[in-house]
């Protein structure tokens, strides 16, 4: 009865909230209202004299021999590209003729992410940090859907999305803050490294457990809709976390709510230690979307522009159509999964080298950048130089800054602190007053 009673309650103070909405006029309440019975009709008109099936589970006609389903019905998705490995233009048609600056912008993002990823993974295994995650071999996919998005889009990240935050302006002091836990954390210290959020930049705080952004972003898709705002939900996860419920659920609320939702999936290979090949027998991820009725196509993620070009429409259809879509960006993870991870133990270095060398998204767009006579070897070495640069003041700052306040453990979670939290507090400074040579508390804010 009580666990009753608090499901009412909940659903009082929901339904409070909605009619408090003064935005909702009662025009634009009927329109949001019209999606629930979107599908009806659709529906042709029931026909019981017409041979055909008249199932309401699935669109079909009858057959009169058995056959099964082969799982490899097509020779498999295509892969989407509009340069190949040169950077060469493969159709004109395709080209999304991006300006100068804009394409320099894009090169520039993806190497100060990657000179980042270095400095950082080595700063923890020097011990300066617990942890890290670099993104080598996965940036064109950060910069060529971030590009793509607008401002006030809502991104939920897994873990590997860092170049999408830097391309929305999070600072790099902003990036070291939160990897050294210090007083200028967003999170105030309480996230492992590489667990970013920015509210202003519309990016939800990454969280640990796999594939709980998934079900979170049809939710917040689903809220954008009600709104009727030109807004659109990006979600962003690996193949691994497509075995997971949580994408299934996503995958099915999100077309049955009709929301304007991206979901982004890196393929890159591997999760963790466990190749493709052992997480799957169908033909990727592409291959799901319509069964869930999601509009799916596959994509070089190496390839910025063709990751630009397919996430800019599906952003476009997502907010017109009020529908979601599916992008598999096939990618290779050059790097450790992470700092906890040692992948020559599951991989040769002859197929790390390949992609390193030959099938890079960096090395990929430079080419198409030289042909232009848009970079070459002087602007190279000067923009190697100021990144490093830059990174370095930004991570020598954060080194030299406090962390936060202990007190901070226990606040945001409730308005007033009740009394519980309080005696553990309570607790927590008897147990640091205690053991006070454990605790270097000169190294926090007051």
């Amino acid at each position: 009865m009580a666990a009753a009673r608090g499901v009412k309650k909940l659903y009082g103070i929901g339904l409070h909230a909605i009619c408090q909405n003064t935005t909702l006029k009662a025009t634009t309440f009927l329109q949001q209202r019209a999606f629930h019975v979107n599908g009806a009709l659709r529906q042709e008109p029931f026909d019981s004299s017409a041979e055909k099936p008249q199932f309401p589970g699935a669109s079909a006609e009858f057959i009169d021999h058995l056959e099964f389903i082969e799982p490899n019905v097509i020779s498999g998705i295509p892969v989407y590209r509009v340069m190949d490995r040169q950077g060469q233009i493969i159709n004109p048609s395709e080209d999304p003729k991006l300006s100068k600056e804009t394409v320099l912008n894009f090169y520039q993002k993806m190497t100060l992410l990657n000179t980042m990823d270095r400095i950082l993974y080595e700063s923890q295994r020097q011990g300066r940090i617990s942890f890290y995650m670099t993104n080598y071999g996965e940036e064109g996919t950060h910069i060529g859907s971030a590009a793509a998005l607008e401002p006030t889009d809502l991104v939920f990240g897994q873990y590997r999305e860092a170049g999408v935050l830097m391309y929305r302006g999070f600072p790099l002091d902003l990036f070291m803050a939160q990897c050294y836990a210090n007083a200028d954390d967003l999170g105030k210290g309480r996230q492992m490294p590489v667990h970013y959020g920015c509210k202003d930049l519309n990016f939800v705080t990454i969280s640990s457990p796999l594939a709980t952004q998934i079900p979170q972003a049809a939710g917040a898709a689903y809220a954008v809709k009600r709104e009727n705002a030109n807004r659109v939900v990006i979600c962003y996860f690996g193949e691994g976390a497509a075995s997971e419920g949580d994408a299934h659920a996503g995958f099915n609320f999100s077309a049955t709510l009709e929301c304007p939702l991206i979901f982004f999936c890196r393929n890159n290979g591997y999760a963790i230690s466990t190749p493709t090949n052992e997480q799957y027998r169908g033909d990727g991820i592409a291959a799901r979307g319509p069964g869930y009725g999601l509009m799916s196509i596959r994509v070089d993620g190496n390839d910025v522009f063709a990751v630009y070009n397919a996430t800019k429409e599906a952003r476009r259809r997502a907010v017109a159509e009020n529908q979601p879509f599916l992008i598999e960006a096939m990618t290779y993870r050059i790097g450790h999964h992470s700092t906890s991870d040692d992948s020559s133990a599951y991989r040769s270095v002859d197929e790390v080298n390949y992609w390193d060398k030959q099938d890079h998204p960096i090395s990929r767009l430079r080419h198409y950048m030289t042909a232009r006579d848009w970079w070459g070897e002087d602007e190279e070495k000067a923009w190697r130089k100021q990144s490093r640069k830059l990174v370095m003041e930004a991570f020598e700052k954060a080194e030299r800054r406090l962390k936060p306040n202990p007190e901070l453990l226990f606040t945001d979670v409730y308005d007033e602190m009740i009394p519980l939290i309080a005696k553990q507090r309570d607790a927590m400074w008897r147990h640091i007053q205690q053991y006070k040579e454990h605790y270097p508390l000169d190294l926090y804010e007051k």
